[in-house]
């Protein structure tokens, strides 16, 4: 009889991307002082908060049961939500999440408005990590800033998980990485952004057609897979000459020679 065939490895959706978004998370009880959340920031950052049952949220989360357990999430950079609470809000905890890494904004251009997620129905590793938190906030013990430090790294990769198998955003990078399919192609490319990717080559990774893969993609992900492609390796480029990267370290990371990343550098500005 044949052997049987081994099961196909688990694609890991995140690892390779959370290293590209370097997340650094602060959380503190309660609510935050207004003023902090006006002012100017160096990094891209999201905002969390975390609103207990019957918490009263303002009315972009008036979606939600008025007695279920929430976490909102939203971008620091949109005037328009400083804070999208109602003054007369219960909050549990509010914190942000400060994205050094060059991935940032592939991931944040996704992000429109309040996503506001009942922790009933999330990811079992953010409802831990909610749970953690809590306790830790209204019993600190020894260790607790380090603690909520880690917590809050777990908080992150949590928030992600729950946002990959439940999308709430129209579309983008959380979208395209919910997609078996489309995932494939998107974590090889992560992984190895430096590799001589093609439609074609792209598309036999994702087990598609081209033509499927290309239409799928652009759906999904709001853009053809070459401007993603093409906005990644931008992304680590520009990352690698803050870091005080050689040209040519830089263009073999990224798949360019030093004379045509010279150029698509320039073609940015």
């Amino acid at each position: 009889m044949p052997a049987d065939t081994p099961p196909e490895p688990r694609l890991d959706r995140l690892t390779a991307l959370l290293r590209g978004l370097s997340p650094q998370v602060t959380l503190l009880h309660g609510s935050p002082d207004p003023v902090s959340l006006t002012q100017p920031r160096a990094l891209p950052t999201l905002h969390l908060a975390l609103l207990p049952d019957e918490s009263g949220a303002h009315a972009a989360t008036s979606a939600l049961p008025r007695s279920e357990s929430s976490l909102l999430v939203w971008r620091a950079d949109d005037p328009a939500l400083a804070w999208p609470v109602s003054a007369r809000a219960t909050v549990s905890l509010h914190g942000q999440a400060v994205l050094a890494g060059p991935m940032a904004g592939l991931l944040l251009a996704a992000f429109d408005g309040v996503l506001a997620m009942p922790l009933a129905s999330a990811d079992p590793a953010l409802q831990q990590a909610v749970r953690l938190i809590e306790s830790e906030l209204l019993a600190p013990r020894c260790g607790g800033p380090l603690l909520l430090d880690r917590a809050g790294e777990i908080l992150f990769i949590g928030l992600l998980r729950h946002l990959i198998a439940q999308p709430r955003t129209r579309h983008g990078l959380l979208n395209g990485l919910s997609d078996p399919r489309l995932a494939r192609a998107l974590v090889a490319v992560h992984d190895a952004p430096q590799q001589a990717w093609t439609l074609e080559r792209l598309a036999h990774t994702a087990g598609m057609s081209r033509t499927a893969f290309a239409t799928r993609f652009r759906a999904v992900m709001d853009q053809p897979p070459g401007e993603y492609l093409f906005r990644l390796r931008m992304a680590l480029a520009r990352d690698g000459l803050q870091s005080g990267q050689s040209l040519k370290q830089i263009a073999a990371a990224v798949g360019y020679t030093p004379t045509s990343l010279s150029r698509a550098l320039a073609r940015l500005h």
